[in-house]
């Protein structure tokens, strides 16, 4: 059955990440965790935190669909490498997310969405993945000081 990415789905799906108390959303067309591809829309809104990790075992992409968001890449010590704006107004799409690189995203525009696309199966991130000098997301305070943070780098 075809799957088709619409202005409404868009809507939708940026509906439900405004709503949710994580301020994102996403919406899988792989059929199950266990796919071997994982293609979703991710919808983003300004103030949702996702902490700087890594995945060592894949490789992640993401194209900007609509909004914008600045992509961010650590060293092992947490020092910002890189900072990306990825925006399609200004004709920067995507990007690639090499395996074991350590990244994090803040969207800057409400209503934005992503096409996200990695390998599956579907597998937590161990602890050793997750920045260990950035905030949990239970330190809401913290991460609203990280991400301000890191908007001014």
């Amino acid at each position: 059955m075809m799957k088709l990415i619409s202005e409404e789905l868009l809507d939708s799906v940026s509906h439900e990440a405004r709503e949710s108390s994580r301020l994102r959303m996403n919406y899988n067309f792989h059929e199950s965790l266990d796919s071997p591809i994982h293609r979703l829309l991710n919808a983003l809104e300004p103030g949702t935190y996702l902490p700087p990790h890594r995945h060592t075992d894949k490789e992640e992409t993401y194209v900007v669909l609509r909004g914008s968001l600045l992509t961010f890449f650590y060293d092992d010590l947490g020092n910002v490498i890189e900072k990306v704006n990825l925006n399609p107004s200004a004709g920067v799409y995507g990007v690639e997310i090499p395996s074991g690189t350590w990244h994090s995203i803040i969207a800057l525009e409400p209503g934005t969405v992503i096409f996200e696309i990695k390998s599956g199966p579907y597998k937590p991130l161990p602890p050793e993945d997750i920045a260990p000098w950035a905030p949990a997301p239970s330190d809401l305070e913290g991460a609203a000081v990280f991400m301000k943070r890191m908007l001014e780098v």
